[in-house]
């Protein structure tokens, strides 16, 4: 093998530049050359590709977001565009993609090689929904960046006595809901996976109200049926009856932004670096990914079968700790 590409795609996620430019480095150590591919599988298509040095991807780990960028692409979807990416990557003498991203771009990553194309993917979505791996590259990251936003809520809502509802990012996975309701001391979480009744989480808003709390702090995912918007609406007019004004705060792409995180910096280096091992070694169609803080691949074709459920013991703790 002499020339590899890599490419991120879908949302952007704190710590892709780490996992690049350890793809980069470990790439020119093995002696091959590395192109860039950019925006994604939009840039596949159109053969928007850049050969990178090692200096190309100096400075670049600290940064958030992605050096390369990223795009969705509905072409990329179809028989065709999938067919005028491999032969893009044919005519510049591309022998492997890595694919940096999450449920939909490890999609994309699995019909390539389906068609044959020798792909690696690294895990990467700040949902934490993708299957392979028991943390995705930007979790940590956006998870820190929510519980900030908790901490300031917590001191603004105490000094005006108000409830407030956070939603954070997820798309249909509460995974960041449920993590940063726990760790930030919520009264009350709404998930997607988990049936909720804003009864209930009227009684957890008027409970903290009675035990004398100066605030009260709901956190939403946003696939919930009962997300930010929807509570707000549903409790509009009744501060009597929960004992706080409501008020909503919605992070949206708040979370993608900014520096990554240590843990993100080392996760990316690390998943980047075992990207090269096993296109080196020869081993494609997988995902690379960490269980139990170790370094695995789960083949493409698990990847997009599966599903991630949530820990059914961090489900059952969050509401005894919100007490």
């Amino acid at each position: 093998m002499k020339r590899v590409a890599v490419l991120t795609s879908g949302g952007d996620a704190p710590g892709m530049n780490a996992a690049i430019r350890a793809v980069v480095r470990t790439g020119l150590e093995r002696g091959f050359e590395v192109y860039g591919v950019r925006h994604g599988y939009r840039g596949l298509m159109a053969g928007d590709f850049v050969l990178l040095s090692a200096r190309d991807v100096g400075g670049i780990m600290q940064r958030g977001g992605t050096f390369l960028g990223s795009a969705r692409s509905e072409e990329f979807r179809t028989e065709a565009g999938r067919a005028q990416a491999v032969r893009q990557m044919a005519e510049r003498g591309i022998e492997a993609l890595v694919v940096i991203g999450g449920n939909g771009s490890q999609a994309g990553s699995h019909s390539l090689w389906k068609a044959g194309f020798p792909v690696v993917g690294i895990a990467s979505t700040i949902d934490n929904d993708l299957y392979g791996s028991d943390v995705t590259l930007g979790v940590d990251t956006a998870l820190n960046i929510a519980l900030e936003a908790i901490d300031r809520l917590k001191v603004t809502a105490s000094s005006h006595q108000r409830a407030f509802v956070l939603e954070v990012m997820g798309r249909q996975c509460g995974y960041l809901a449920l993590m940063t309701g726990i760790a930030g001391g919520a009264e009350a979480i709404t998930l997607p996976e988990v049936e909720s009744d804003p009864e209930q989480v009227a009684e957890e808003i008027r409970d903290a109200y009675k035990k004398g709390k100066p605030h009260a702090i709901v956190v939403a995912a946003e696939g919930a049926r009962w997300n930010a918007q929807a509570l707000v609406d549903y409790f509009k007019g009744q501060r009597e009856r929960l004992g706080f004004e409501l008020r909503a705060t919605v992070l949206g792409h708040v979370q993608r932004g900014g520096s990554p995180t240590f843990a993100d910096r080392m996760l990316g280096t690390r998943f980047g670096a075992e990207a090269v091992e096993r296109l080196a070694r020869g081993e494609f169609g997988v995902l690379v990914g960490i269980r139990r803080g170790e370094l695995v691949t789960t083949p493409l074709d698990e990847v997009v079968a599966r599903t991630k459920p949530l820990d059914p013991e961090l489900l059952r703790l969050a509401p005894i700790l919100a007490r």
